[in-house]
């Protein structure tokens, strides 16, 4: 994986990105750039090729061709879809479980994953995670992506199974992470969610870019939705 150099505004940069699977072509010539400080929204129908893009930057999935370039030193921290964590556990024993994966001083464990809690919106009240609903595993889940404060965040559907309170509060946090300078990465189908934080994306399509957007865009009236619809060759009702 190439190193962009200190200094430059591009956290990650993707370069004709290619992943086939059985000779199906997932992810197709695949390029795009994520600019520092900003959210970038990366969006598409299921099957299009979004989370396999997420797992090859992560290098969970070896790519077949292409390249990809991160930002010199930057650490990345992930929020999954279908967060899975022991359920014997509590969130604070996950988070201090986790801050122990990534070298956290131990005497700061408990300290870090309370306050990681606090800021989700989760209660350190002893709730084994059996007992979790799935909004709350994806409150934890961006917990547990805090942890060692990284610079670039990729969150998918962070907002999936919350309800509209939960949903408001979610992007309200993503709002402030990105403020406080994160980079962010963002995968979520609920578009009137990604219209209200994303600076920029793509649309994407059997595994190919069929448009790239900047918010202002859509500041004149027409929505993401609207945007979605034609790129993917739909129509609004």
């Amino acid at each position: 994986m190439i190193k962009i150099q200190k200094g430059q505004n591009i956290m990650i940069a993707i370069s004709n990105l290619s992943k086939s699977y059985k000779g199906k072509k997932v992810v197709d010539n695949l390029s795009f750039s994520m600019k520092a400080g900003k959210l970038f929204a990366l969006l598409g129908s299921n099957g299009a090729g979004k989370s396999t893009t997420i797992k090859m930057i992560l290098n969970l999935v070896k790519r077949d061709g292409g390249e990809i370039q991160i930002s010199d030193g930057a650490s990345i921290g992930y929020s999954p879809e279908t967060p899975c964590f022991p359920p014997f556990l509590t969130g604070l024993e996950v988070l201090c479980y986790y801050g122990a994966l990534q070298r956290v001083p131990k005497k700061e464990q408990k300290e870090n994953g309370a306050r990681l809690l606090e800021l989700a919106g989760l209660e350190n009240d002893g709730t084994k995670i059996r007992h979790y609903s799935k909004g709350m595993l994806q409150r934890l889940a961006l917990a547990q992506a805090l942890i060692g404060d990284p610079e670039i965040l990729i969150l998918d559907e962070p907002c999936a199974g919350l309800d509209a309170m939960g949903r408001i509060e979610m992007l309200g946090l993503i709002g402030d992470l990105k403020k406080s300078g994160k980079t962010i990465l963002m995968n979520s189908h609920i578009l009137s969610d990604m219209e209200k934080v994303c600076d920029e994306g793509i649309i994407m399509q059997k595994g190919k870019v069929m448009h790239r957007f900047q918010k202002e865009d859509f500041e004149g009236g027409v929505s993401l939705e609207e945007i979605f619809v034609k790129a993917v060759g739909g129509s609004v009702r």
